[in-house]
């Protein structure tokens, strides 16, 4: 009799486990996008390739040196729970995203949340991508749409024993705030332009700022770089601090670097900037590549003291020419607020 009492409440147990599963990676509820299923103009499209381009979705999306297909994912990343690799976004109906609708791209995006309910985990950056605001993601899903389709299928990651998807709902509760980019009242123009560019779209802190042994931001030291950055290399201070960040850098300076890599002093970035001048801060308008400089440089400063900007943004760095033959071939938050998520449709 007690064996039988034993079972029966493993079996609810395990039952009870099974629903809670189900329970933390359900959908969550999100009004009926299809209406942005639309045939999108042409400069829609063209305002969705420009905003792939500077929200690095090439760079990341794209295993250029394994010679892969434009958006067809491979590319690996190391961290300390394991290898991730980028998935294929391409329009392929099975081994891209091409069967998504407008709904399922928002859920991804904002929600960290994949067609199938499953929570992605925070290695896809939408931790920044949930302030995009909506029309520019109609513009990006139109866009995306358009991309060649290609068959290669998405290699699985390879993580700890200890990680699995089914943690990730905790995650989220615990680090993650859904909402769409808010500017503070009164705040200039340009400012609320670069912080909407260098936090939704590019997302500068997800490499810039320090994470805690969890994998979340740390806020308190927003873009004050690390020592254990992407692929376990460090991370350069980007705040306006003189001492360890870029303070003592002008705009005109700061321009000249996201435009063409050259620092200050005539030397050229290197390791992943170059992936993000080539694909992303070199192909911004002007005007935009401006907002996101003025708004750097007025990020407050933050010292941490293990490493100076000039020695981070030269990491694994380049010579000149080696720089220019990169360029060459690659060619071709403090001032703002989250709004409480809702459906846009309400």
């Amino acid at each position: 009799m007690a064996g039988n009492r034993w079972l029966k409440l493993a079996i609810s147990g395990t039952v009870l486990l099974f629903v809670l599963a189900w329970w933390l990676t359900r959908p969550e509820p999100l009004a009926a996008l299809h209406a942005a299923d639309h045939n999108p103009a042409e400069a829609d499209i063209r305002r969705g390739e420009y905003l792939v381009n500077i929200a690095g979705c090439v760079s990341c999306h794209t295993d250029a040196e394994g010679q892969g297909a434009y958006l067809a994912g491979g590319l690996g990343l190391d961290t300390p729970f394991g290898s991730f690799f980028a998935p294929n976004i391409t329009s392929h109906r099975t081994a891209g995203i091409g069967a998504w609708n407008f709904t399922d791209f928002v859920r991804a995006m904002h929600l960290g949340i994949a067609p199938t309910g499953e929570r992605y985990y925070p290695v896809f950056p939408y931790t920044s991508y949930t302030k995009i605001k909506f029309d520019d993601l109609r513009a990006m899903y139109a866009y995306l749409q358009t991309t060649p389709p290609v068959a290669t299928r998405n290699k699985p990651h390879e993580t700890h024993w200890y990680i699995n998807r089914l943690l990730m709902p905790v995650w989220q509760s615990l680090f993650f705030q859904p909402g769409v980019f808010q500017p503070d009242a009164g705040l200039d123009e340009t400012l609320v332009r670069g912080a909407y560019i260098a936090n939704a779209l590019t997302h500068c802190s997800e490499c810039h700022t320090p994470r805690n042994l969890l994998g979340a931001a740390r806020p308190e030291l927003f873009l004050a770089g690390t020592e254990a950055g992407p692929d376990g290399d460090p991370v350069p201070n980007i705040t306006s601090s003189e001492a360890d960040g870029i303070g003592d850098w002008d705009e005109d300076e700061l321009l000249l670097y996201l435009e063409e890599g050259e620092l200050p002093d005539g030397d050229y970035a290197g390791g992943a900037m170059v992936d993000v001048i080539d694909n992303s801060t070199s192909l911004m308008d002007p005007a935009d590549l401006q907002a996101v400089v003025s708004y750097i440089l007025s990020v407050p400063a933050v010292d941490q003291g293990y490493l100076g900007s000039e020695q981070g943004v030269r990491v694994r760095g380049q010579s000149k020419n080696t720089q220019q033959r990169s360029c060459n071939a690659n060619r071709g938050g403090s001032i703002f607020a989250l709004t409480p998520y809702s459906d846009p449709l309400l």
